[in-house]
């Protein structure tokens, strides 16, 4: 019996030993998320955590997709074909949220408004974009908001001043519609706005300097996600805040320039220098959306629509994983 009992225990140990390996494999297996964004060096925190390996360090097998605009965007995670959405508070995320959508900013990255409004040179002031051809990428999307809320800081109506929005592409596109004298002026990212700059265009603010609140770069998901599988958001957020500790770390300048250049199509290290200078400027630490911000975004989106005008900021908020986040002392 007792000889029974002790090879027992040892069949019992083999097995144990031979599953558990299987068993470490499958906690540590990557989970799969993909994430959506729009094209500009604001973006570049996504690359530098896939090409550095922090998300995969963190268990995220990342797929990155730059979507032409946030409404592409909101209806992928309707859909259920993404996980994240990496973008500003808009007119389409606001409004898909004011809808009913199962949707919030779960972070946020970069908490004001930022990057350059650049002009031609006959233009040298805010009074002068009277009657000019302004770019932007959609309406309701992130440039035109970025725009309008400049607007308002300045006076401007663009119904009132005849201000000609002109819907273009992505920054790329923009950037080659002010060389091509197709529009007078618009937002660009400080990379493009650095390129534009050296070929004579002026930079006639810089946006970040005006301290208006807004949510200017967010991380958005459905509650749901939350709800039924937290550890996903809570390791891509964690993966999110190592990223920002890399790009501030001045030793790795080079790693993140490399990322910019390669994603954004440049040509020459100084263009993507400016982009890094400033990511290293605009990224907040403690990751927690902003409410200021979001609420400006429904004061602004709220003249023209009442759904909303309704909506409180507590509504588009979901902050369970930063808290949990924060409590751990990872801030």
């Amino acid at each position: 019996m007792k000889h029974r009992i002790v090879c027992s225990s040892v069949v019992a140990f083999v097995l144990w030993m031979m599953g558990w390996p299987l068993e470490l494999k499958a906690a540590s297996a990557p989970l799969k998320a993909i994430f959506t964004f729009g094209l500009n060096e604001r973006s570049g925190i996504l690359w530098v955590a896939r090409d550095t390996g922090i998300f995969q360090k963190h268990g995220i097998d990342p797929t990155i997709v730059n979507v032409r605009n946030a409404q592409v965007g909101m209806s992928a995670l309707a859909g259920g074909e993404t996980q994240f959405h990496v973008g500003s508070a808009t007119g389409t995320s606001i409004g898909a949220m004011a809808g009913g959508l199962d949707l919030a900013f779960i972070a946020g990255l970069i908490n004001k408004l930022d990057g350059a409004f650049v002009v031609n040179s006959s233009i040298r002031s805010p009074a002068d974009l009277k009657g000019k051809r302004i770019g932007i990428q959609s309406i309701g999307g992130g440039v035109w908001m970025f725009t309008m809320l400049a607007f308002d800081h300045w006076g401007l109506d663009p119904d009132r001043d005849k201000i000609q929005f002109r819907i273009l592409g992505d920054q790329s596109v923009q950037a080659q519609a002010m060389m091509q004298n197709v529009i007078d002026g618009g937002y660009l990212s400080y990379s493009y706005g650095a390129q534009l700059e050296r070929q004579g265009y002026r930079i006639m603010a810089d946006l970040i300097k005006m301290g208006i609140p807004y949510q200017g770069l967010g991380v958005m998901a459905k509650r749901s996600l939350i709800d039924k599988n937290p550890e996903l958001p809570e390791r891509a957020l964690r993966a999110l805040v190592e990223t920002i500790t890399f790009v501030n770390n001045p030793a790795n300048k080079n790693v993140v320039v490399k990322s910019l250049m390669k994603e954004l199509g440049l040509t020459k290290v100084e263009d993507a220098q400016a982009g890094y200078e400033m990511m290293r400027v605009l990224f907040e630490k403690r990751i927690f959306a902003n409410a200021d911000g979001l609420r400006n975004v429904i004061r602004l989106l709220g003249r023209t629509s009442e759904p909303i005008r309704k909506l409180k900021v507590e509504d588009i908020i979901d902050d369970r994983v930063v808290r949990k986040l924060e409590k751990e002392g990872l801030f």
